[in-house]
């Protein structure tokens, strides 16, 4: 996550989220600048975990522009992690007492219908705009993957997920990826509304995840209300800028190099920057998706 103030962005995450810093790194070269696609780019990271998952806030030089006001669910740029919790009511305690948040959903954490899921969620913005939203499961609907977390309230990061104009075109790019549709639904109704702060959202969630895990996944939320089917942006209308606070990206592993230059070569249109060749045998490529969602890929030795 793009940040102009990494270590006040950590404090919040610390106090409001449960997160702990695991490191910090300065990272400058002619490597770092190709991929951001940068010139003369340069970062200073600041890593936090919470559970077995990880965020780096990351704060580049030059600096891009803040987080657009008043962007909601319903534009591509649209993008959140959800942190699973045991105990909403302790959580949204939590969050309101450490301050600096901002109330995307309305009337507080809502209990979404079944067909929904049946979680509680709450949507809200950290202090530099980043759209986040915690989720609790039903006591007996809790899946394997968080059960054996440990209990200290928040117990890590489930998913991302990114607004989407159309669910079909970016299905087939991230199964392109490596990535297999794991689930979905259409959410609808009151309840969504609130969790939304919007008015008539009417939203199709399409799961993604890699072959091997479950969790982190991916989810598409493409805002069936909103979308003009006939009319897609092209993909050249809504690359992004790198050091931009919106410019927030998933790292994805992959296997060794040669599948890195497959998933690019067969990609052409969607490569920002790379492979680019770092330290330690390390190569990145820099991704975006149909809507200008960022994705770096990494293979390692």
């Amino acid at each position: 996550m793009v940040c102009s103030e990494p270590d006040r962005l950590a404090d919040f995450y610390e106090a409001a989220l449960g997160f702990e810093r695991t490191g910090e790194a300065s990272i400058t070269g002619p490597a770092f600048a190709a991929l951001m696609a940068i010139p003369g780019a340069t970062a200073r990271v600041i890593t936090l975990r919470l559970g077995g998952q990880e965020v780096e806030l990351t704060a580049l030089h030059p600096p891009g522009l803040s987080y657009p006001h008043g962007v909601c669910g319903r534009s591509p740029l649209f993008q959140h992690f959800a942190i699973v919790v045991s105990d909403m009511a302790a959580a949204y305690r939590r969050l309101s007492a450490a301050g600096g948040c901002t109330a995307i959903s309305t009337g507080g954490p809502q209990l979404l219908p079944v067909s929904s899921g049946g979680v509680t969620a709450y949507k809200f913005r950290d202090p530099q705009g980043h759209p986040l939203e915690l989720i609790a499961f039903a006591s007996d609907a809790v899946p394997t993957r968080w059960q054996n977390a440990s209990a200290t309230g928040y117990l890590g990061i489930d998913h991302s997920a990114i607004s989407v104009a159309d669910t079909e075109r970016s299905l087939q790019f991230y199964q392109r990826l490596g990535l297999r549709r794991t689930g979905g639904s259409l959410n609808q109704g009151p309840e969504q509304d609130k969790l939304d702060g919007l008015a008539g959202a009417i939203v199709e969630v399409t799961a993604l995840a890699p072959s091997r895990f479950s969790s982190p996944h991916v989810e598409l939320l493409c805002y069936r209300d909103s979308v003009d089917r006939t009319s897609v942006r092209p993909r050249t209308s809504v690359r992004p800028r790198t050091n931009n606070i919106a410019a927030t990206r998933l790292v994805l592993s992959v296997s060794d190099d040669e599948v890195l230059d497959t998933l690019c070569s067969q990609n052409p249109d969607a490569v920002l920057s790379g492979p680019v060749q770092f330290e330690h045998g390390v190569r990145r490529a820099m991704l975006c998706d149909p809507d200008g969602h960022l994705l770096c890929l990494e293979a390692l030795h």
